[in-house]
């Protein structure tokens, strides 16, 4: 992680709908390779605040700055440096594990000599090579999700957003998701990462934590522990939503 250069840099990011204030005047930076977690309960305006920062929403007000690039005028430039997995859809599950990676390749503007050689690579890496004929929706959930994540960052980008990716897979699963998280960070891939759960937080170099709209809480988990005096992040997280 290098904090000295910032990646992504809010402040006073504020997202109304109507009089509702989704996002309330959010300031943060997150450092190049650092893996940043962004919690909070379903509600708090996690989605809503990652969506602007991928170009996908503009904020009411704040200002917002994004692989480099500013978020009102040059959303386009930061779609071509960062990628992106949700939990919900990430794959298209009527094509098959090959075409996926070669679409995918495709929507990020690769050559198709890179797409070809980065196929093969993933495939072998993932030990997918023998199930590449197979369609996505006959995959276990476990291997759709690191597939997603590889394919999220098939194009190096600077920065990848990873929307509750691990929701609903098993333990085992989950470790070797964040084992691929460690090796994208140590590659200099800045990691944006929501979660509902809280053990995860552990695995982040800092974590944000949100309650209804605002930034609570920003720390290291250690530092995060300590000032709260709790033994874990559940602690935490459960002393910032009782207020």
């Amino acid at each position: 992680m290098n904090n000295t250069q910032p990646i992504i840099k809010a402040k006073g990011l504020t997202k109304k709908f109507g009089s509702f204030v989704a996002n309330d005047d959010l300031s943060f930076e997150v450092g190049v390779g650092e893996i940043f977690g962004f919690l909070g309960a379903n509600g708090a305006g996690k989605t809503t605040a990652m969506r602007i920062l991928c170009g996908l929403s503009k904020p009411t007000s704040g200002e917002v700055e994004v692989a480099g690039f500013d978020i009102y005028q040059e959303t386009e430039k930061i779609k071509r440096n960062i990628g992106y997995m949700s939990q919900k859809f990430s794959l298209y599950e009527d094509l098959t594990v090959k075409e996926n990676i070669q679409f995918y390749g495709g929507i990020y503007g690769l050559d198709g000599k890179t797409i070809k050689t980065k196929t093969q690579a993933l495939l072998e890496k993932l030990g997918l090579e023998s199930v590449k004929k197979t369609l996505i929706r006959e995959l276990p959930l476990g291997w759709k999700q690191k597939l997603a994540f590889s394919v999220a960052i098939l194009h190096d980008p600077k920065i990848v957003f990873l929307d509750e990716p691990t929701g609903g897979v098993d333990p085992i699963t989950r470790r070797q998701f964040w084992e691929m998280i460690y090796e994208a960070a140590d590659n200099g891939v800045t990691v944006f990462v929501t979660t509902h759960y809280m053990d995860e937080a552990e695995y982040c170099d800092r974590v944000s934590i949100m309650v209804a709209g605002k930034i609570e809480a920003l720390d290291t988990p250690g530092g995060l522990k300590s000032s709260f005096e709790a033994e874990s992040m559940d602690e935490v997280f459960l002393k910032l939503a009782r207020g």
